[in-house]
């Protein structure tokens, strides 16, 4: 009888943390037509945000984070480590987390960015995160946020204690070279004056870098040589990186969150001002 009853009903296992994100977007974006069902949500989101509910999600590198780092900066760890592989598959769950509180606030559809390779198989992200502890020491995300230029670039440098968020942006349409970088820079006026810059001429990987703080005097600085035409900037913030792997305020999932807000509100948000490339106009 029970199986009849259930045989047409999906069943879905959602984390705590999956909850609070859909109550929060109900709460604080879309709405509830009922008031006493809105009320019942607020208190469910209310209790979910507690720390002594146990509901916050992810909260922990795990115990493989302090040996994987001692390792990298030994430069002892080597392909097929068990504890990269668990600090990658942690990293996969912090970007996941980090995806769904973006969404909750801003009421978007934040999402990972999944670049699949042909042949990749079940792991092969994975298996790249791994990759990249081994070789650099570094870990990387890429996360999409509406209304913004293009993905969020998320890197931690386990060897350097450094946390590098990066957006590259369309360059203006139908200009000069040195326009375009006016162009940005006015978009850019209230941006952290340590926000690195880069100028990218089309089929070029680099070109032209420096601080926005010297920018503003010297715009021309961005200019490629031969005023080359230029086609994108490439946007990039460093901060610091916690090492603890809890949630403590010196660990490393609160660092990770510090600098995506950061960049998120300095840099992101002056630049949803940008249609198109076809449609920017300096």
């Amino acid at each position: 009888m029970a199986k009849r009853k259930t045989r047409k009903v999906a069943l879905q296992h959602l984390s705590w943390a999956e909850v609070a994100h859909e109550a929060r977007i109900l709460c604080h974006h879309e709405g509830v037509a009922q008031p006493f069902h809105a009320w019942l949500l607020g208190e469910l989101l209310y209790y979910l945000e507690q720390d002594s509910a146990g509901c916050q999600g992810f909260q922990n590198m795990g115990a493989a984070w302090v040996p994987v780092r001692n390792a990298i900066a030994q430069g002892t760890l080597r392909d097929g480590d068990a504890g990269a592989a668990q600090v990658a598959e942690n990293w996969e769950k912090l970007t996941r987390q980090l995806c769904l509180r973006l969404g909750g606030e801003t009421g978007l559809a934040v999402a990972p960015v999944v670049r699949k390779k042909r042949g990749d198989g079940p792991g092969a992200q994975r298996a790249r995160t791994v990759s990249g502890l081994v070789g650099t020491g570094r870990m990387s995300t890429e996360i999409r946020i509406p209304g913004t230029p293009g993905p969020l670039l998320v890197e931690a440098d386990l060897r350097t204690g450094h946390i590098e968020t990066t957006v590259t942006v369309p360059a203006a349409a139908r200009a000069r070279a040195l326009t375009r970088v006016t162009w940005l820079l006015r978009l850019l006026a209230h941006a952290p004056a340590d926000l690195r810059v880069e100028s990218l001429a089309p089929a070029r990987t680099s070109g032209p870098c420096e601080l926005l703080k010297n920018l503003h005097a010297e715009p021309g600085l961005l200019v490629p040589p031969g005023e080359a035409e230029i086609s994108a900037f490439r946007l990039t913030l460093t901060t610091g990186m916690g090492t603890k792997r809890g949630p403590e305020e010196t660990g490393f999932i609160r660092s990770i969150d510090t600098a995506v807000d950061r960049f998120h509100h300095e840099v992101l948000t002056p630049l949803k001002a940008i249609a198109t490339p076809e449609t920017a106009r300096a």
